[in-house]
């Protein structure tokens, strides 16, 4: 494991230096264009998709003529803290003893998303589903928006209504209370049977 994180130290040195505690900092690559460094990866599911294309494009740009090991050694200075310690350590170890070898480093990326992926879609569409208002939409555009935005968000019953309801404009929002066409729409998509009309019969 020392030799390692030696390993990983003097990768780090030669693309620009580290922090205190070993967290890589930005650094002056000369005449070359700036590339944005990756933020630190603690393990949190919905950002591991930004995490990896970050580290991605960092290394197409300053990293293509290292070594496979060298990138992904790279790609774990950036993996700190929660959950994803322990994840590091145990991949430290496996490669310093050989245990495993990858072939490139969107290998590695495959592994790494399938072990902090899980839900990450999931979070992404409800935060999709949580910003949708109805604007300048008409009611029956933001009905097909909302059920599309709804499939996979993970929200359904009362929940799901509540965000319906908070996405209308005013005036649908009276209607839909009040028994006009927007109610109307609302109880079409209300008895609907694809799966998100079940969800919006609340409770």
């Amino acid at each position: 494991m020392a030799a390692m994180q030696a390993q990983i130290q003097a990768l780090l040195v030669a693309q620009g230096g580290v922090g205190v505690g070993g967290v890589a900092t930005e650094s002056n690559m000369g005449p070359h264009m700036e590339v944005a460094k990756p933020a630190i990866f603690n393990g949190e599911a919905g950002r591991v998709g930004g995490f990896i294309t970050a580290c991605r494009l960092y290394i197409k740009m300053r990293l293509r003529g290292n070594t496979v090991e060298e990138q992904i050694q790279w790609v774990l200075t950036y993996v700190q803290g929660g959950s994803a310690d322990v994840w590091k350590e145990n991949v430290m170890e496996e490669l310093e003893v050989g245990e495993v070898e990858y072939e490139s480093v969107e290998e590695f990326f495959t592994i790494l998303r399938k072990e902090f992926g899980e839900g990450e879609e999931e979070s992404v569409k409800a935060a999709e589903l949580r910003k949708l208002e109805q604007g300048g939409k008409t009611m029956e555009e933001f009905v097909q928006e909302f059920k599309r935005a709804a499939r996979g968000s993970g929200y359904e019953g009362r929940p799901l209504v509540e965000e319906f309801k908070r996405g209308i404009n005013g005036g649908d929002q009276k209607e839909v209370d009040g028994g006009g066409k927007s109610a109307n729409l609302y109880q079409k998509l209300v008895q609907e049977g694809d799966g998100i009309g079940q969800k919006l019969e609340g409770e």
